[in-house]
């Protein structure tokens, strides 16, 4: 459904109402919705093709996530990283254990 008028109902989220409620077409840049009205409590807000943006401790998570993995490659030594020498050691036959005769 490409042709979008001003005032049609379209589905998308609300962050007032946490919900995917009716919004009403406030305005339209190339076609598409820019921004949108809910038709519940009428606020305005940017169209979201019905995604709910991440929540706070989503972000937070994220954040943390990026720290951790950005402190455990330090930058010199991706090289190193991509071809890693593995040193083999013969495996050791464990000493049996018996009764002692």
């Amino acid at each position: 459904m490409s042709d979008f008028r001003l005032g049609d109902i379209i589905d998308d989220h609300c962050i007032k109402c946490r919900r995917i409620t009716n919004h009403a077409i406030v305005s339209i840049v190339n076609t598409e919705p820019a921004k949108v009205r809910c038709r519940t409590c009428y606020h305005d807000h940017d169209y979201r093709h019905e995604i709910a943006p991440p929540t706070k401790k989503e972000l937070k998570k994220m954040e943390l996530f990026n720290q951790v993995l950005a402190s455990a490659t330090p930058p010199g030594l991706e090289e190193e990283a991509a071809t890693p020498e593995i040193a083999v050691e013969p495996a050791k036959k464990p000493k049996a254990r018996g009764k002692k005769a």
